[in-house]
């Protein structure tokens, strides 16, 4: 032993690029449900306006969810606390919604044909 604490983690910064690749992912659907409401209406109609305030508010659930996250991980590997892990269902309501609008584009464009 010579004498110096032991480091909790690997300071690699692994939870910071995580959590930013969570905002960029938010910003993505954020960015995608605004191009949404605005070119679908004319093709779609209400609709279209519904599934872009759908996708503002499943951005918006991705980035407080997100930064939650960020946060208890760091502060669980700064602590000498064990590490709980949590459920995943940022991940399996994104993919969901992935699925749901893929699923939608499809029938668009089967039902145009």
């Amino acid at each position: 032993m010579t004498g110096e604490p032991e480091r909790v983690f690997d300071p690699g910064l692994q939870p910071e690029r995580t959590a930013l690749a969570w905002r960029r992912t938010a910003l993505a659907l954020a960015g995608g449900s605004v191009v949404i409401m605005r070119i679908l209406p004319a093709v779609i109609g209400a609709a279209a306006l519904v599934l872009g305030f759908a996708g503002l508010v499943l951005a918006l659930v991705v980035l407080v969810g997100s930064h939650r996250r960020y946060r208890r991980q760091h502060r669980a590997l700064t602590s000498t606390e064990p590490v709980v892990l949590r459920s995943g269902w940022p991940v399996v309501a994104l993919t969901a919604a992935t699925l749901l609008v893929g699923v939608l584009c499809l029938l668009f464009v089967l039902g145009r044909g």
